[in-house]
C-alpha cells in the first residue's frame, strides 16, 4: 500500500529515484554555504515532500537551513531533553497511537484550556512540534502519507490568544509552510471559540494559498471533520468512534528521546555559518 502511494503520488519509481538523489547531490555538492548529510535515506526525507524534484528539495533544504539559521535562539542545539517537562507534565501536544483512513499521521495540539501559558510559552509549544516532527520524517509511512493537525481549542482564553503575537504568528506559519519536510495533508481547528478570532486576523495573511485550502475551522461541530477524517479512526473526544485518549506525552516521549542521536546530527547540519 505505502509503496503504490509512493508511486502513484511521489513519482517514486527507481529511475526518478536514481535520477533525482543524483541532481541534488550535484546541487548540495556546488553550494557551500550549507552542508547536510547525503546519504539515501537523509535525501529521501526531503524528495518525498517534493515529489522527487531535485530542485525543489533542494530549496526545502534551504529553506530550513535559513530557518533555523533565522531563529536560532529557539532551534539552536536544540534536543528533546529540554522539553521533556513540556510534553511529559503538560497537555498541550499529542501524537494519535493510530493513523488516519489515509495512513497520516494525527498530531493534536491543544490550545485552549489544556495549554497554561506560564508553564509552556509559545515559543516552548513551537520547539516541542520541531521536535516531534524530526521523529517524525524519520518514519516511511509518515514520509509518504503525511501528517494532519487538530488544534483543539476547547476553553481557550485571553491567555492564550495573547501568545499568538505577530511575531510568534509568523515563525510558526514559516515552520508549516517552509521548514516542514513533510506532506501537510490538513489542520483542523476545532471548538475555536468567537475570541480565537484575534488570532486568526493575525494568522490568515501569513498563510499560502496551500495551506489556506488545508486549513479548516469547525467550530463546535466535530462533523464537518470527520468529512476529513472519518470518525472510525478518531477518539470519542472529536466524534469518533475510539475509546477517549487516555493517553500524552509521558507514554510516547521514550520514542522521541530515541531520536536523540538523529537530533543531533540534525543540529550539525543547515547553513555553514550559522
Amino acid at each position: 500500500c505505502c509503496k503504490k502511494v509512493a508511486e502513484r503520488e511521489l513519482c517514486e519509481t527507481p529511475e526518478n529515484v536514481k535520477q533525482s538523489m543524483r541532481e541534488l547531490r550535484e546541487l548540495l555538492a556546488a553550494d557551500t554555504s550549507m552542508y547536510y548529510d547525503t546519504n539515501e535515506d537523509f535525501l529521501r526525507i526531503f524528495l518525498r515532500p517534493c515529489k522527487y524534484n531535485a530542485k525543489e528539495a533542494y530549496n526545502l533544504m534551504k529553506h530550513i537551513a535559513d530557518y533555523r539559521s533565522r531563529y536560532r535562539d529557539t532551534f539552536y542545539d536544540l534536543l528533546p531533553e529540554q522539553e521533556k517537562s513540556s510534553i511529559v507534565d503538560n497537555n498541550v501536544v499529542n501524537v494519535l497511537t493510530n493513523r488516519d483512513q489515509f495512513g497520516r499521521r494525527i498530531l493534536v495540539i491543544n490550545g485552549g484550556a489544556s495549554w497554561d501559558t506560564s508553564k509552556v510559552t509559545n515559543d516552548q509549544l513551537l520547539r516541542c512540534l520541531y521536535i516531534i516532527q524530526l521523529g517524525a520524517i524519520l518514519e516511511p509511512e509518515t514520509q509518504v502519507h503525511g501528517v494532519v493537525i487538530i488544534f483543539d481549542l476547547k476553553g481557550m482564553g485571553m491567555s492564550q490568544v495573547r501568545q499568538f503575537t505577530p511575531a510568534f504568528a509568523m515563525k510558526l506559519i514559516s515552520f508549516i509552510q517552509d521548514a516542514m519536510p513533510l506532506r501537510f495533508k490538513g489542520l483542523h481547528v476545532i471548538n475555536n471559540p468567537f475570541i480565537w478570532n484575534i488570532a486568526w486576523k493575525i494568522l490568515y495573511p501569513l498563510q499560502n494559498k496551500k495551506v489556506r485550502a488545508r486549513t479548516h475551522t469547525h467550530g463546535s461541530d466535530v462533523t464537518g471533520m470527520h468529512k476529513f477524517i472519518h470518525p472510525n479512526y478518531l477518539p470519542q473526544d472529536w466524534g469518533g468512534n475510539l475509546k477517549k485518549v487516555n493517553y500524552g506525552g509521558k507514554e510516547w516521549y521514550p520514542c522521541i528521546e530515541g531520536y536523540t542521536d538523529f537530533i543531533k546530527r540534525w543540529n550539525s547540519f543547515g547553513n555553514v555559518n550559522k
